[in-house]
């Protein structure tokens, strides 16, 4: 008499969390297989801090704001943790325990298993209790030196990736002429291809490390009336195509 043994079968790797497979095709496979609710959830992002004690991150509480319910957000999925070391002053190695900690429990209660993008500010080095300060980026501009830049930038970003920090927020692109403007220290300089060329160089040596830039502001930004934050712009298309857009 012979015995029938039923022959365990492995389960099938989803597409997307096969490595063999061709980035856009694991991509695509996600894409289709996610429901509406949990394409918009990556695009939500929540302000958190790192705990000091490197337990899980935790929603910044805000003195005039409702707290975030994480177990409610986090089956949908969670898109972006927002600077889980620049809201209070933690020690990088707790933060990171900490942040590791709460992808984990990001990654665990999505059906897809994915995390969260880490954002920080970047802008004179990484914004974290410790790190490296550098000059800010007027004074990047005033070296007329791309290549040093680009050494620089890669060391913040360098910094930024030992901690699980995956996206920085800079550099800032804007064009500036009226220095009433109160972020002035923010930007390259006066000259559209100074602040292209400096600021291309910036964020070469970022993504070198492995961090994703993100270029700031919206174009006119720095134009606005009498140099007042958040005023309106009077910027025609001449010196919006010849000025604001080239960097």
């Amino acid at each position: 008499m012979t015995a029938n043994v039923a022959e365990e079968k492995t389960p099938a790797v989803p597409v997307w969390n096969d490595p063999a497979q061709p980035v856009t095709a694991r991509v695509s496979a996600l894409i289709e297989a996610m429901t509406p609710q949990e394409k918009i959830a990556q695009l939500y992002g929540v302000w958190v801090g790192a705990s000091d004690e490197g337990g899980d991150v935790a929603p910044h509480q805000h003195d005039m704001e409702e707290a975030v319910d994480l177990d409610a957000l986090l089956p949908a999925g969670l898109g972006q943790l927002t600077r889980p070391f620049g809201t209070a002053p933690v020690d990088p190695a707790l933060g990171a325990l900490s942040l590791m900690r709460s992808q984990a429990r990001i990654a665990a209660e999505n059906r897809f298993g994915i995390p969260a993008l880490a954002h920080e500010e970047c802008l004179a080095g990484f914004a974290a209790w410790g790190a490296t300060a550098y000059p800010v980026p007027l004074s990047w501009g005033a070296t007329f030196d791309p290549h040093l830049v680009r050494r620089m930038a890669a060391a913040v970003g360098r910094d930024m990736r030992a901690v699980g920090v995956h996206q920085g927020l800079a550099p800032v692109l804007d064009v500036v002429r009226d220095a009433r403007w109160g972020r002035v220290e923010e930007t390259i300089g006066e000259d559209p291809y100074l602040v292209g060329t400096v600021g291309t160089a910036y964020v070469q040596g970022l993504e070198s490390a492995g961090i994703v830039a993100t270029l700031k502001h919206f174009v006119g930004y720095s134009a606005s009336r009498a140099g007042r934050n958040l005023a309106p712009s009077s910027v025609g298309p001449r010196e919006r195509a010849d000025v604001l857009l080239p960097p």
